[in-house]
């Protein structure tokens, strides 16, 4: 590989080496000059046969006026037809067309005045007129059209060596139709960066087989040899073909070896056009991404069409991709809540140009103000309400606990109240995993939103159907950790992470907003549903692979550091309690957690008491006042483990 990258650089390197493919073309006097000297070799060659046919030698070889006449008649139409003025690497049918016309001309010219002459003068310029004529005519055109053909041929390969060069040199992963058609399109898009040099099998009778003239490597041959003996620079993946089992084992091996990884499109998606843009580096987010939700549209579209729908947080990740979802199921009316002003309006001008034919709502307030939320309910008769409105970045809300208790307590209070009492239909409320065995302030709190909205269910005279989502972390979401990484690595590192042993679980934001729509159509109310969310992952392997995944060396090219646990961060997360069960539902990816509960009478009065705290804003108060509402809270690396002893 290095002699092939050195080689390459003297070819294409220096100031006194010619480029061949960036020599634009030829002067014309050079190419006419260069035709003349064919005609002449064609005159020669003419002469020959016919001396070889006759066996009369020196008839021809001394006839200077014959050459004169043959070239100079040349001469004279390829100035006519101007054969000379075309660039012949772009050589077109017009320009044999006027080849074949010029050589024609001349040839019948050349007989009308040698026979012209012969009959004025009695001398033969041209012996055996007819036999000569008609080799010169076909050896003339066929040297001048394969001096053109040569040329032409002669500079497409040393534009597709240097273009070769210069791209990328890939294999595609895979055999089967869907993977020629991919590799198909890039060999026949010379303007990509991209130059496929073979497939790849875990098959091993392939082998000596090729495919588009190109050779199948086996995977004991990538594993075997190293990237410089390859002579590669990376491998074209098809994502949708592979379990994420396979996938994350082929890229472990190409991360190994130090090949790129790039996906291709879906076949699909597949055109010319934009196969270049469509071609992308591999990113983290397609190796934790799992095959999609295949979602119950028609139970979920029933519950949405032509219905009033509010949904709190909906500036938020989560919260805004329910608005899209919720959308595309035709709804009365969408009434978008947040308090961020920025985020908020930039929700409202993709909506509205999306789906130009819904009717929108966008409202700035603060959910702990039921004064300015009850007009809402009043108004609009809701009857869906999704309620993913939180505080829910750990170490600010341990540092500003007050702040957590009138969003995620107070506020949840108010809407759920609401709720019932305006007879909404279902309420759902968007929970988290850090409610579980909570370590810090805001698991705690949304536990004890989680109690409040249960405890709410069993109320007598209560119509309103509430139910709980609870799940993980989700790839993109505001303040995750992979677009974190993804900045520090652009910025040349380090990579910071708390510790080196932290997992958390991960899924996208489409996929847990799916779940979200289908588990609010499920159960009769007061179920906190669960969702699976796989195998955890190491954040320590997920920064690692990120870096690899960017063509860099981790801890080489890019530092990676340990900064130590957040305040109230623990090292994985739980998705349900230590007492707690579950039970399965229709869909596998949902289950029902049975949590302990507790009496509405009691949550409302710790309710009302934590939100007296939080006002007066005492932090140490409120704490201690959520300790006894969620027992299981025990702060880890906090101010608050004091409160524990």
């Amino acid at each position: 590989m290095n002699y092939r990258k050195n080689f390459t650089k003297r070819i294409y390197g220096g100031d006194n080496i010619v480029n061949l493919s960036d020599v634009r073309y030829l002067p014309r006097w050079i190419i006419l000059a260069i035709d003349i000297g064919l005609i002449f070799l064609a005159t020669l060659f003419s002469c020959y046969i016919i001396e070889k046919l006759s066996y009369n030698k020196d008839v021809f070889y001394n006839n200077v006026n014959m050459y004169a006449l043959i070239i100079g008649v040349n001469l004279v139409y390829m100035y006519l037809f101007r054969t000379y003025a075309g660039i012949i690497r772009h050589s077109t049918f017009i320009d044999l067309f006027k080849l074949l016309l010029a050589t024609f001309c001349s040839t019948v010219t050349v007989a009308v005045i040698s026979y012209g002459y012969y009959l004025l003068f009695g001398i033969k310029l041209i012996i055996a007129h007819i036999p000569f004529l008609s080799i010169f005519f076909a050896s003339s055109f066929m040297i001048l059209f394969m001096f053109r053909l040569f040329v032409k041929e002669f500079f497409h390969i040393v534009r597709e060596f240097r273009r070769s060069t210069l791209k990328k040199r890939i294999l595609v992963l895979g055999i089967d139709e869907t993977s020629i058609a991919i590799a198909r399109a890039v060999l026949d898009n010379p303007n990509l960066p991209y130059h496929i040099v073979g497939f790849l099998t875990q098959r091993h009778d392939s082998r000596r087989a090729h495919l588009l003239g190109k050779p199948i490597f086996s995977k004991e041959k990538i594993e075997r040899n190293d990237k410089e003996d390859l002579a590669l620079d990376g491998v074209l993946i098809i994502k949708e073909m592979m379990s994420k089992e396979e996938m994350n084992s082929w890229v472990n091996l190409f991360l190994e070896k130090d090949l790129q990884v790039f996906k291709a499109p879906s076949v699909q998606k597949l055109r010319d056009s934009d196969l270049g843009a469509s071609i992308k580096t591999l990113q983290i987010e397609d190796l934790l991404n799992r095959k999609p939700i295949k979602i119950e549209n028609e139970e979920v579209k029933r519950r949405h069409f032509g219905k009033n729908i509010l949904i709190t947080g909906g500036a938020g990740s989560i919260g805004s991709e329910i608005v899209r979802q919720v959308s595309q199921f035709e709804p009365e009316l969408v009434v978008v809540l947040d308090q961020a002003e920025t985020p908020l309006y930039e929700v409202e001008l993709e909506m509205r140009e999306k789906f130009p034919n819904i009717h929108f709502k966008f409202v700035l307030a603060d959910i702990s103000n039921r004064h300015r939320i009850e007009p809402l309910f009043q108004k609009y008769n809701f009857s869906m309400v999704y309620h993913a409105a939180a505080y829910k970045h750990v170490p600010l809300v341990e540092e500003n606990p007050h702040e957590a208790i009138l969003v995620n307590i107070l506020g949840s209070k108010n809407l759920s109240t609401l709720a019932s009492k305006y007879k909404v239909n279902r309420f759902v409320m968007i929970s988290t995993d850090k409610a579980v065995n909570p370590t810090n302030v805001m698991g705690a709190s949304k536990r004890a939103a989680e109690l409040f909205v249960q405890a709410l269910q069993k109320t007598e005279g209560n119509t309103t159907k509430f139910i709980t989502t609870r799940f993980g972390n989700v790839l993109g979401s505001n303040g995750s950790v992979i677009p974190h990484f993804k900045k520090q690595i652009e910025a040349g590192g380090p990579i910071t992470i708390t510790h080196p042993d932290i997992v958390r679980y991960f899924m996208t934001i489409p996929e847990a907003c799916d779940l979200v729509l289908q588990a609010g159509t499920m159960g009769n109310g007061g179920e906190i549903f669960v969702f699976d969310m796989g195998e955890p992952v190491k954040i320590l392997d997920l920064a690692t692979r990120m870096i690899k995944l960017s063509g860099f060396e981790p801890n080489t090219d890019i530092k990676i550091i340990y900064t130590g646990l957040r305040p109230g961060e623990k090292l994985y997360e739980e998705l349900l309690s230590y007492d707690a069960k579950t039970l399965p539902t229709h869909n596998e990816k949902i289950m029902v957690s049975k949590d302990p509960t507790m009496a509405f009478n009691e949550i409302e009065k710790y309710a009302n008491q934590i939100t007296k705290a939080a006002l007066r804003r005492e932090k140490v108060e409120v704490v201690q006042i959520l300790k006894t509402i969620v027992p299981e809270f025990k702060s880890n690396n906090s101010i608050y483990e004091v409160l524990d002893k």
